[in-house]
């Protein structure tokens, strides 16, 4: 199991343990965390599912694969250093730890 911190736009602080093999966005989804909306159901075929890494994790994490990377264009104000999909964040014991941050919206 990972604790992973959500922040919400607005500051609102979500910390929840999730278990290994799931993704960042399903940790959201099952704990009813707001701002992660995950159309797409975590195909990687929407960017509603966009985060902001915190600074101490942005080299701590794999490297984007290219369709993430392409799937980030259509995000709300992507960072081209911090922006993920949380659906294509496995969780593991390395992500112990891990804070996002969700956009003002997803589009």
């Amino acid at each position: 199991m990972a604790k992973i911190t959500y922040i919400e736009h607005d500051g609102t602080e979500h910390v929840q343990e999730v278990r290994n093999g799931l993704t960042v966005m399903e940790g959201a989804r099952d704990n009813g965390i707001p701002g992660i909306e995950a159309d797409c159901g975590g195909a990687c075929a929407c960017s509603t599912c966009h985060v902001y890494v915190h600074p101490d994790w942005v080299d701590r994490l794999p490297p984007r694969e290219p369709m993430e990377e392409d799937m980030l264009d259509f995000a709300y104000e992507p960072d081209p250093a911090r922006s993920r999909l949380t659906c294509q964040l496995k969780v593991s014991d390395a992500l112990d730890g891990l804070v996002v941050q969700m956009p003002e919206k997803q589009i």
